[in-house]
């Protein structure tokens, strides 16, 4: 998943997905460690896009006020 094409919607997914399978046992120890990268990496992502969105709407809102 490439930052320009980085949808929230489709991380959250993924997360709950590697979630699903960690909570049901379903991942062996070799795709343990790659899947919890994985949602480290997107949990990242999410962040950063929560922040820019909270920012880019703190603009606009300081600009109506203007």
């Amino acid at each position: 998943m490439t930052k320009k094409n980085f949808s929230y919607k489709n991380a959250i997914s993924e997360i709950e997905e590697i979630m699903d399978k960690l909570e049901n046992k379903e991942l062996d120890l070799d795709e343990l460690s790659e899947n919890v990268k994985k949602a480290s990496e997107l949990i990242n992502k999410c962040k950063d896009k929560l922040h820019n969105t909270e920012n880019e709407i703190d603009e606009i809102l300081n600009k109506m006020q203007s």
